[in-house]
């Protein structure tokens, strides 16, 4: 089992960044990619971005290239999310997930309880 729990969200103004954390515990974090899901109220969860057990591949949603940033620490189980130029529309509940690296999330087995990220115009 791997257990993950984010935090960082909060609320932030358009144009604000935030930084999003997933600390992980139990099973061995760095044999897992890592990806970012999000949710915003009434639609499906989608794919926000993932990167490889190794770090050596990234991989991003085309509505957040260029503004978003993953990046993870196998010394310290963490992965982390940086968001700039945030929008109202990236308002979600955002997850991190372990798993296969891939922006399909049922190729992710474990995931944590979601963060809130509310972007205000």
């Amino acid at each position: 089992q791997v257990q993950l729990v984010e935090s960082g969200g909060g609320l932030v103004q358009a144009g604000g960044s935030l930084r999003l954390s997933c600390a992980g515990s139990g099973r061995t974090f760095r044999g897992y990619a890592m990806g970012w899901f999000r949710q915003a109220p009434g639609k499906e969860r989608e794919f926000v971005s993932a990167i490889s057990w190794s770090g050596g591949n990234k991989n991003y949603a085309d509505s957040v290239k260029g503004r978003f940033t993953i990046s993870r620490s196998n010394s310290k189980n963490t992965v982390d999310l940086l968001m700039s130029s945030l929008k109202p529309e990236d308002t979600a509940v955002y997850y991190c997930a372990a798993g296969s690296y891939s922006d399909y999330d049922a190729e992710y087995q474990y995931w944590g309880q979601g963060t809130q990220v509310t972007v205000s115009s």
